[in-house]
């Protein structure tokens, strides 16, 4: 049920029988499952998760001590649902949509006592609303027959609710009005206004699921350099503790391109979430040069928040997503961490005394996971629009253990695998995504973007780097028994080009004001400038230099220094320039 409209018909027909951890059953309870229910006499926020006989089983959204048995259950009769409209960006929200600086106004701390409720969206807000449609159109499900200026970067669309019939507009009006308010009138007797609900655990419905066929541009060049994601595609990042899995789904959260961005902080530490919140509002939108929570939504349930909530947070965020895709935008919503998610079904399923799975998880783990990331992609829209949502779940494996079921079953369903290494992370090479082991099978069908948009030989220069790179991993084995200086000289020589590649082109530091995003345009000449100096470098090798004269130009470890050049392309003009003449001066 929603926050925004609490049914006040609801009958005390239930009694607590028994509380274990945020499980409660209760008897006597005239429910369905998936209802939202309130429960004992604080009226704690819980949804009901089984039905045997007369026996009902409730996951309460809030800390349960305290509550015990004879205490009142109350039944809404409505699912678990979220309040849709102008006013979700720029917003932050606990696990099941309510407005975390909204409830500290009202509590007067920043520790929420429990009970404490309020809508997803303002209520009594008056928004400008401009038609798009006049009296006589006919408009369907999904039409959009309104715009409301949401932001100063997002244009809020005013849509007929999926679930309506449609029909011939009778009656619109411009003007100022609150969320609640008809702004349209329809033949079939529907009233539409600004504010929508939707239950969280069913996919808005959308048209055709389209094959993605453009990058989401991340800016870091690891990513879209090597294993690229498509806008529309489903991405894993999976790490130990300490290998910055964090950092890197912040940095995809404010650098992507992506119209909006969902950023669900599922089961994280409350010192990570509190950077999160403390950092969006003062970035600027390097597409916008607005602020970036202009077009971001932030889910924020940390782990110290009730186990149950953070199982519906997960919902929450992508059901947002959801909403703001039927309007024509990319959406990018970032999951950190799905394996605190999996945590909590783990726990609901063992008190339920379920049959348990793999390591103690539910057995129908893969199964959520597949119903969440399955509801990704690109769509052709029940209106005719485009619209996508890439998702990016981080894993926490215990140990950095791959082997584990959270990280398996994500691995069977998506397409982009960036894989952090704790060895790269302990050497301080950030982003410690480990290019051996990661892969995108996005690559093909990307190619043709990057082709016709950044470079024509786009491909062909990443397919040389990824080579460097795998005859390096080779020749590292040689390296560990008998040193580098036993190899031949053409070897000796790739291992130098592959550490630029590895130092001046993989690395990338976060907290540079200028290495922080790299447009496609600069992780192309990077790449191109240290094929530059591969190529010059085996020319000059095949000329008879010796390999210790082509190391020792002094112009190489320029290249190490193209990431925080603020005038980058003529930084890298003169690196080339300066590399050929070098090199060629030898011999």
């Amino acid at each position: 049920m929603s926050q925004a409209e609490q049914t006040e018909t609801v009958d005390e027909d239930g009694v607590i029988e028994s509380v274990s951890g945020p499980v409660v059953t209760a008897t006597d309870l005239d429910a369905r499952m998936n209802d939202v229910v309130y429960v004992g006499d604080e009226g704690l926020m819980g949804e009901v998760i089984e039905i045997e006989g007369n026996l009902t089983t409730i996951q309460v959204y809030e800390e349960t001590s305290g509550v015990g048995p004879g205490e009142p259950v109350e039944n809404t009769g409505e699912p678990l649902s979220v309040d849709l409209g102008p006013g979700m960006l720029d917003s932050i929200y606990d696990g099941v949509q309510r407005p975390l600086d909204v409830l500290e106004e009202k509590m007067g701390t920043a520790f929420l006592d429990r009970g404490v409720d309020a809508p997803g969206i303002d209520l009594e807000k008056q928004w400008e609303f401009t038609p798009e449609v006049e009296e006589g159109d006919t408009v369907e499900p999904g039409d959009v027959v309104g715009v409301v200026p949401e932001t100063v970067t997002i244009d809020h669309k005013v849509m007929v609710p999926p679930d309506y019939e449609g029909g011939e507009v009778t009656a619109i009006e411009s003007g100022e009005f609150t969320v609640e308010e008809t702004v349209v009138e329809l033949s079939s007797g529907e009233e539409i206004q600004m504010r929508q609900e939707w239950p969280v655990r069913e996919a808005r419905p959308a048209g055709e699921k389209e094959t993605p066929d453009e990058p989401l541009v991340t800016g870091q060049r690891v990513q879209d350099g090597l294993f690229p994601l498509a806008k529309g595609g489903t991405a894993a990042i999976p790490g130990p503790f300490g290998s910055g899995k964090t950092v890197t789904q912040q940095q995809l959260a404010k650098w992507s391109d992506a119209d909006i961005v969902v950023y669900i902080g599922c089961g994280e530490r409350g010192n990570e979430m509190t950077e999160v919140i403390e950092d969006f509002p003062e970035l600027p939108d390097p597409q916008t040069g607005n602020p970036l929570m202009a077009r971001t939504c932030l889910i924020a349930n940390t782990s110290n928040m009730p186990v149950a909530a953070r199982e519906s947070c997960i919902y929450t965020g992508i059901t947002i997503a959801e909403y703001y895709r039927d309007m024509g935008y990319d959406v990018a919503l970032m999951a950190d961490s799905t394996s605190r998610w999996a945590e909590a079904m783990r726990e609901i399923s063992s008190r339920l005394e379920e049959m348990p799975g793999e390591e103690g998880y539910p057995a129908y783990l893969a199964a959520a996971l597949s119903e969440f990331y399955e509801r990704a992609g690109k769509f052709q829209l029940i209106n005719g629009d485009e619209g996508s949502i890439s998702v990016v779940g981080a894993v926490s494996p215990p140990g950095g253990d791959f082997s584990e079921p959270v990280t398996q079953n994500t691995l069977r369903i998506v397409k982009t695998f960036w894989a952090l290494d704790a060895d790269l992370a302990e050497r301080r090479h950030f982003p410690s995504i480990n290019w051996n082991e990661s892969y995108s099978l996005y690559k093909d069908q990307l190619d043709p973007w990057w082709e016709s948009n950044v470079a024509g030989d786009w491909s062909d220069v990443r397919q040389w780097a990824v080579d460097v790179l795998d005859e390096e991993d080779e020749l590292q084995e040689i390296v560990q028994l008998v040193g580098k200086d036993a190899l031949p000289e053409d070897q000796q020589l790739t291992l130098e080009v592959a550490r630029y590649l590895r130092e001046a082109w993989l690395q990338q530091n976060a907290l540079h004001d200028v290495d922080t995003y790299c447009e496609p345009e600069k992780t192309y000449r990077m790449l191109e400038a240290i094929k530059t100096f591969n190529d010059e470098a085996f020319e000059a090798l095949e000329a008879g230099v010796p390999v210790e004269e082509i190391q020792d130009v002094d112009a190489a470890p320029q290249l190490n220094r193209m990431g925080t050049a603020e005038d980058w392309e003529a930084f890298i003009d003169e690196i080339e320039s300066d590399l050929t003449e070098q090199l060629r001066a030898l011999y």
